[in-house]
C-alpha cells in the first residue's frame, strides 16, 4: 500500500507533547492500513530548552514560536499540548490556516473558551481530536457495547469519580494548575471533563445537573516556574489558591438514568483513580483506569446459582488490544491509549470522517461544566442548556 506523507506539528513539547509524537511515531507499526505517515516536521515551546528537546523526540526542526509551526506551509495538522490559556486562540489560528487540530482536554480555561474553539473548527471544516484518551481502553468500549447491545437493560444508575492525589501534599508548590488566569477552572475543568465524557460514551446526554465545588486547601507555597509536582521549599511564602480542588454532583440523563459524579485533585492515597459503576435492570458492571485492563462485570445467573460479579480480564476479542498485545491478560498502557488516539486523528483527515472525541464532544462536556457552575452558584437543579457561562 502506497502511504502518503502528512506534516506534523507540535505546540507544547513537554511530557504530553512527546506521547503525542511517540504515537505519530508508533502509528504505523499497530495500524498499518493507515494509508499516511506522519512526518515530524516541527515542534515549539515557549521554553527554549524543552523546544530543543523536542529533536529527541524526532522533530526536524523547532521553535518558540508557537505560530511559527501553524505558519509552516508543510504542517498539515497540529498537536496542541500547551497550557489551557493559549488553547482557543492556538486553535483558531490552526483551523484559519486550514490545519487539523489534535488538542489536550479541557480546551481552554472555561466552557466559553471551549466553545469558541468549537465554532472555529466547525467553521473552518478541519477535523479534530480531543484528548479524552480513557474512551480508548479496549475494556471501556467493550462495557460501551455490552450497555448498548441491551446486554445490562435498562441503565438505571452510573457513578463516575476521577480522584488524583498530586495536589493532596500541602507543602507541594502552587503551579499553573492552581492559577484561574492559566488553568481557568481548577477539578471541574481539568478531571470532571473526563468523568462528563466517559458518562457521555457509556450512557448518554446529560438533561440536568445539582452541583457543589469548594477549595480544599486554601493557599499553597510560592515557587519561582514551579510545575505540578514541585515541593517547595520549607518558609516560602504562600499564594491563595484561585481555583476549585473538589466537585461533585447528583446527575439526570436524558434516558431517565440517575448519577453521581464525584472529582478531587486532594485525595490523599488515590493516585490515579478515573472510574465508573453502572447498573442496568439487568446487569451492572465497573471498571477504574488503576486496573484498565479488568472489567466487574455482573449478569444474574438462573434461580438458585451462585451469582455474582466476574472479573473480565482484557484480550485480542476487545477492542483495540490486539494491536498492542497478543494475548488475553497482557495489559495495555496509558501511552498505547495515545497511540489509538493518533490513528482516529489521522485516519479522520485521511477519509474525510470525523471521529470521536473531537471538539463537539468536548463542547458537549464543556456544556454540562457550565450547567454545574451555575448549579454550585444557584444551589438548586440546573438545566444543561444552550446557555455558557462567561467569566
Amino acid at each position: 500500500m502506497t502511504q502518503r506523507e502528512i506534516g506534523i506539528g507540535l505546540i507544547g513539547a513537554g511530557w504530553m507533547g512527546s506521547l503525542h509524537a511517540q504515537a505519530y511515531r508508533r502509528v504505523g507499526d499497530h495500524y498499518p492500513e493507515l494509508p499516511v505517515r506522519p512526518r515530524l516536521l516541527v515542534a515549539a515551546d515557549v521554553d527554549p530548552q524543552r523546544a530543543e528537546a523536542a529533536r529527541r523526540m524526532g522533530f526536524e526542526s523547532t521553535t518558540t514560536d508557537p505560530y511559527a509551526v501553524i505558519a509552516d506551509s508543510q504542517v498539515e495538522a497540529v498537536s496542541i499540548t500547551a497550557t489551557n490559556d493559549v488553547h482557543v486562540e492556538l486553535i483558531r489560528a490552526a483551523a484559519e490556516a486550514g490545519k487539523h487540530v489534535w488538542v489536550e482536554k479541557p480546551v481552554g480555561r472555561f466552557p466559553e473558551e471551549t466553545a469558541a474553539a468549537a465554532a472555529a473548527v466547525e467553521a473552518a471544516g478541519v477535523y479534530s481530536t480531543v484528548g479524552f484518551n480513557y474512551r480508548q481502553v479496549p475494556l471501556v468500549v467493550h462495557a460501551q457495547n455490552l450497555v448498548a447491545a441491551g446486554k445490562l437493560g435498562s441503565v438505571r444508575n452510573y457513578r463516575g469519580r476521577f480522584f488524583v492525589d498530586y495536589a493532596s501534599n500541602v507543602a507541594r508548590a502552587f503551579s499553573w494548575r492552581f492559577a484561574r488566569d492559566v488553568a481557568g477552572l481548577g477539578a471541574l475543568g481539568d478531571i470532571m471533563s473526563h468523568v462528563i465524557d466517559q458518562a457521555h460514551q457509556m450512557v448518554g446526554p446529560i438533561a440536568s445537573v445539582c452541583a457543589h465545588q469548594e477549595i480544599q486547601i486554601a493557599e499553597r507555597p510560592a515557587a519561582e516556574g514551579a510545575t505540578q509536582f514541585a515541593i517547595a521549599a520549607e518558609g516560602s511564602k504562600m499564594r491563595a489558591v484561585e481555583n476549585d480542588d473538589y466537585a461533585v454532583s447528583l446527575v439526570h440523563f436524558e434516558n431517565g438514568a440517575r448519577g453521581v459524579f464525584e472529582v478531587c485533585r486532594t485525595m490523599v492515597g488515590r493516585h490515579c483513580d478515573l472510574g465508573f459503576e453502572l447498573h442496568g435492570t439487568e446487569g451492572a458492571l465497573g471498571w477504574s483506569f488503576q486496573r484498565m485492563n479488568e472489567l466487574e462485570l455482573y449478569l444474574p445467573s438462573q434461580e438458585g446459582e451462585d451469582v455474582g460479579y466476574r472479573t473480565v480480564f482484557a484480550g485480542p476479542q476487545h477492542g483495540d488490544h490486539g494491536r498492542f498485545e497478543p494475548d488475553t491478560g497482557v495489559g495495555l498502557g496509558y501511552s498505547q491509549l495515545k497511540v489509538s488516539e493518533a490513528n482516529g486523528f489521522l485516519a479522520s483527515i485521511t477519509d474525510g470522517k470525523q471521529r470521536r472525541p473531537g471538539i463537539a464532544e468536548a463542547l458537549a462536556s464543556a456544556r454540562v461544566v457550565d450547567a454545574m457552575l451555575r448549579s454550585a452558584e444557584s444551589g438548586s437543579w440546573t438545566s444543561v442548556g444552550e446557555a455558557i457561562a462567561h467569566t
